[in-house]
């Protein structure tokens, strides 16, 4: 799986679907809920179980990274499953503040 900026992916085990923001710095597997996950325009392959340990879920709008591979995703649609790379969990960037304008 080539994991490239803007290239657009789905559970397999889920209705997640995200938007890769930032490359992995090395190979690895994007998974939710435990299956890897697919192109867009590609068809889940049947059959697949979830990992229920994984089945934490992803939120709408939210940045998932793992700074230690450098990859980042965004969420474009919810689901059960939990995001994860190379057999870790990915973690939610908080949005960076603003300066004030005083």
């Amino acid at each position: 799986m080539k994991l490239t900026p803007g290239s657009r992916w789905k559970s397999a085990v889920c209705d997640t679907e995200a938007v890769i923001v930032r490359p992995p710095r090395e190979a690895g597997a994007l998974e939710c809920g435990g299956a890897p996950m697919v192109s867009i325009k590609d068809v889940p392959a049947a059959g697949v179980e979830p990992d229920m340990a994984l089945m934490g879920g992803s939120l709408l709008g939210k940045r998932y990274a793992d700074d230690a591979h450098g990859i980042e995703v965004l969420c474009t649609k919810p689901g059960r499953g939990t995001l994860t790379f190379a057999g870790a969990p990915l973690t939610t960037r908080e949005a960076k503040k603003l300066p004030s304008s005083d």
